[in-house]
């Protein structure tokens, strides 16, 4: 199913084509403090409508993932990254960034990053 998102400001927006069914709560420093609930797809699913010029990259740790927010109201709708294996890029999602979205409807599961 197709959805769209982005950031608060809406300068960000995004349509990304998944199945929203399960998503992952990690307790990591960054996912804690930010309040992610992620789905993850392949990035052929992810579409930037708008917002590139304002996205503002963020590294931390090992570097893996491309934590973008936005530079104008600071939410961070998505992440940039690769598979565990290496093989292919991936976006996570923010699904409390997607319109209409009711994340009550979502089966949600605990992960636990601060151990990676």
């Amino acid at each position: 199913m197709k959805y769209a998102g982005g950031c608060h400001c809406g300068k960000v927006r995004f349509e990304v084509d998944a199945d929203i069914g399960k998503a992952i709560e990690c307790n990591c420093s960054i996912c804690h403090r930010a309040g992610w609930a992620l789905n993850f797809v392949p990035a052929e699913k992810f579409t930037l409508l708008s917002g590139s010029d304002v996205l503002v990259d963020y590294h931390f740790g090992k570097k893996r993932i491309n934590h973008v927010f936005c530079r104008e109201c600071g939410i961070h709708s998505f992440c940039k990254g690769n598979s565990h294996d290496g093989k292919s890029e991936i976006r996570a999602i923010n699904l409390r960034c997607l319109d209409g979205l009711e994340l009550s409807t979502v089966n949600i599961s605990k992960f636990d990053g601060k151990r990676l």
